[in-house]
């Protein structure tokens, strides 16, 4: 397993939450690569965004169905201004790249939201750290593992 994915799984079991990190037959850098392979919505892959929100990192966990709205989630942050972290800002503030941004094993932890839209699935499909890693979590998982708040993103 890449270091990645086993600071990933640490900070997981460090959060009492016991679920493996699963490799995928090719990366799945989209919610919709991830999907197909696992065989689930694409509304239950919970895609991690970067955002700086007036500069600060921001972890965002969105519905692989929706996309958000910067302005929304700017409001909700309580920021000015909200843009899309570049990737050298995404691997400075989570360890991880694009494509693979786990909820969890970050250097520190983010400040988060979770998109009310993932509550209703049973399963929600997260990175695990790598972009060809996954890791399965309930919406009450996700929420505990981020520390996030649940809003509406869109």
């Amino acid at each position: 397993m890449h270091p990645r994915n086993e600071e990933v799984r640490a900070a997981l079991l460090a959060a009492g939450v016991d679920s493996p990190i699963v490799v995928l037959d090719v990366h799945a850098r989209t919610a919709a690569l991830a999907a197909e392979q696992l065989g689930c919505e694409v509304a239950a892959i919970a895609n991690s965004l970067v955002l700086l929100a007036d500069g600060e990192p921001l972890l965002v966990m969105s519905s692989g169905a929706a996309r958000i709205d910067p302005a929304v989630v700017a409001e909700v942050a309580g920021a000015s201004q909200v843009t899309m972290a570049k990737a050298p800002d995404v691997r400075a503030a989570t360890g991880q790249a694009i494509g693979g941004v786990a909820p969890t094993g970050h250097p520190s932890r983010l400040r988060a939201l979770v998109d009310e839209d993932l509550r209703v699935h049973d399963t929600i499909w997260a990175a695990g750290g790598t972009p060809d890693t996954v890791v399965e979590l309930t919406f009450d998982q996700l929420v505990s593992v981020t520390g996030g708040t649940v809003v509406r993103v869109r």
